[in-house]
């Protein structure tokens, strides 16, 4: 186990055993990423070079059907997702209640470069109703023509809450 995850862990409150429990997985942090796309408040999203490729692709097909897609979450390392942690701790959050939308540092799939939050344009962001939206009855049949999967479905073995807007480019995945 990675003694510096071991430290952050601790110093968040986040028990081993949890990460056991849940059986989540750790992953390395991309090492080469590009930008996939620019937010219209200026952040730039950054993905590894093939998941880029496999977003614009996704995204242009999407386009032609009459769906627009836009990233809401690309690319996070694990100091961001130390940030996102400790400002919910920060707003009386308990870890647990955290760990529920949040993954432990390290166990994050954003920090492979490979995974993004979706949303579209005047619909919810990062929420549930998402699968309300034309843009994830779009998604839950084509996505994986791209080779992205919905990592967090309904009732997941991780202790996530349903995430109908996360999906993750898995090349395997191809159809």
């Amino acid at each position: 186990m990675n003694p510096v995850l071991r430290q952050i862990w601790a110093e968040l409150g986040i028990a081993e055993q949890v990460i056991a429990e849940k059986q989540l997985r750790l992953y390395d942090e991309a090492e080469s990423l590009i930008d996939a796309e620019i937010a219209d408040d200026g952040r730039v999203w950054q993905l590894t070079p093939a998941a880029a490729a496999a977003w614009h692709a996704m995204r242009q097909a999407a386009l032609d059907d009459g769906i627009v897609l836009r990233i809401a979450s690309a690319y996070r390392g694990t100091q961001r997702q130390v940030e996102l942690i400790r400002r919910k701790l920060d707003m009386g959050q308990t870890i647990a209640t955290i760990l529920q939308v949040l993954a432990p540092p390290g166990c994050s799939e954003h920090h492979t470069g490979r995974a993004i939050d979706i949303y579209t344009p005047g619909g919810p962001v990062v929420e549930e109703a998402f699968e309300t939206t034309e843009a994830y009855h779009w998604l839950a049949h084509n996505a994986q023509r791209f080779g992205f999967a919905l990592s967090f479905p309904r009732d997941n073995p991780y202790g996530y809450v349903y995430e109908p807007w996360h999906w993750c480019f898995r090349p395997t995945q191809l159809a």
